[in-house]
This record gives C-alpha cells, structure tokens and sequence, in this order.
C-alpha cells in the first residue's frame, strides 16, 4: 500500500478510500483521471492561489439555482460536469477552506446525481498551505466532455421539512451540529457571521448537538480516527450504525462534514442531510422548536 495511504487507513475507517492526503495528491497531480475541485466559503481564495491543476466549483455560482432555493437541476449539472472536463468515470477530489466544509457540501451534491467516485483530501487547503506546498494562480481549462448524469435522487441522502416532519413523529435521531449557542437558541447564527434570515432560535425536538468541529483535528484540518469519531457520536450522541439519522445545521454545509464522517468514516447506511437547516424550520410557521 502507497505510503501516503497507509496513515488513513490505519485510523480504522469504513470506507478509507473516500479521504486521500496530500502527499497523495501530489503524486497523481498529473493524472488525467483525477479531477481536482476546490470549493469556498471565501470566493476570494481560489484567485489567489490554488493547488495546480485544480479546477474551482463555486457553491452559489455552480451548485445553487440561480432563483429558487434549490440545487442546480440534472442539464446544469451536466453543463458543469462537462466544462470541467469529466466523465463519470472521473474520479473526483474535493478539498476547500473552513476545513473542507464546503467541500464536503460540494462532494454531497455530486452524490445527489450519482457521481460516487469521489473523495475528500484530508485536511484541505490548511493542511496542504501549512506543509509548504505549490500553490498557483494560473487557471487551466480542460477539453470539454459530453457528461451524462443520473436523475438527481432527493431521498437517499437529503431531507426536506416533511422528511423533518415525519422523523419527528417516529422519535428518530437528529444530530444539529451547529455551535452550542446555537443550539441553545441564544444565537440566531454563528458567531461573526450575519443573520440569514431566521426568526426563532433553538433547536429541533430531541436534537443531539453535536458541533462539527469536534470531528477534526483543528491543527491540521483532518478527521480524527474512527474510533474517536465513534466516541463522539455513538457514546456521546447515543446514535448507532442502525439508526436512521438527519443532520442540519442553518443551510447545509456544516452538516455535510457530519453526513460525510457519518456516512463513509463510520459506515452509517442511513444518514441524510437537512439542507433547509435552520434557515427554514427557524421560520416555519407552527412547527416545534425546542430551546
């Protein structure tokens, strides 16, 4: 086994192939089946250097429709597959800022239009700037492919409010993974960032918090081990692999990271991804909101 996987693999994951390192990235910077995605919160950051080869996919411009909220539909998704030069055979690395939220969010996303051959690179653009490596302005364009997607799946891995609705009624598991003040309802948004819009403070009935950061480790950006992982979620959060699990956090992207850790770190089969979030139940008229 390349040395650059080992480390990863040795942590005890389920699926240990979904994350790769950067030493890994490094090697198949020039593999013409690779396809590197760099996704954002800061829109800035990408102009300003980014790993060579590496293509941007922003998630307001790419990922969202332009008017309604919702995800890009099945032709636009093609249309953005095809200008970045995929196949769906392509493999695909995600990697990003805010220890690769946005990638993950961006790695769901593709999953939505069965795109599954993708992975994360662990630690993201911390890790790979704080070990000294390339970084570019230039930008590359790559042939442009035919790609043909699947139908985008709306159940299998994401939750609309009547999904909410419904889980509530049967007592299933939320985990919110927002900060505690958050959580508590004594912030309506994260701390230094603007209200996005939603009303009522808390959290949904019987949520677990669970705040995403905890599964990182924050001097480097990459996932703790599985075992570690399990600590959090499984003693501390009561969830087993068996459970039928939504996570939400104000609009989707944190609770990415969690539905990615939960999903391919530890195996959960069932785990989907509340992208209306807070946003939207912190609004909803009449629904239950606990504090």
């Amino acid at each position: 086994m390349p040395e650059t996987l080992s480390e990863i693999k040795s942590r005890g994951y389920a699926r240990p192939e979904a994350l790769v390192s950067t030493d890994w990235v490094v090697e198949h910077l020039n593999d013409p089946n690779i396809r590197l995605i760099e996704s954002n919160e800061d829109p800035l950051l990408f102009a300003s250097g980014h790993i060579p080869g590496a293509v941007e996919v922003d998630w307001t411009r790419d990922l969202n429709d332009p008017v309604r909220r919702d995800y890009l539909q099945k032709e636009a998704f093609e249309a953005l597959c095809s200008r970045i030069g995929m196949t769906p055979d392509t493999t695909v690395v995600f990697y990003g800022d805010k220890n690769n939220w946005w990638a993950a969010y961006a790695l769901w996303v593709f999953q939505l239009f069965g795109h599954e051959n993708t992975k994360i690179m662990d630690g993201g653009r911390l890790k790979w700037q704080k070990e000294g490596k390339p970084l570019v302005r230039e930008s590359v364009e790559y042939p442009a492919t035919t790609y043909q997607a699947h139908e985008r799946d709306d159940h299998s891995e994401r939750a609309f409010r009547e999904d909410v609705l419904a889980h509530l009624q049967k007592n299933g598991k939320f985990i919110d993974v927002r900060s505690p003040e958050e959580f508590s309802g004594a912030r309506l948004h994260m701390e230094a960032y603007p209200n996005e819009g939603a009303l009522r403070g808390g959290h949904i009935p019987g949520a677990r918090s669970m705040p995403w950061a905890k599964a990182i480790n924050p001097e480097t950006g990459e996932f703790k081990t599985a075992d570690d992982l399990r600590t959090l979620y499984e003693w501390e959060a009561n969830l087993t692999a068996a459970d039928d699990v939504i996570v939400y956090c104000r609009i989707g992207e944190r609770s990415s990271h969690t539905w990615f850790a939960l999903k391919y770190l530890l195996g959960y089969a069932n785990v989907r991804n509340y992208d209306g979030s807070w946003t939207e139940w912190g609004n909803l008229v009449g629904v239950p909101i606990e504090r």
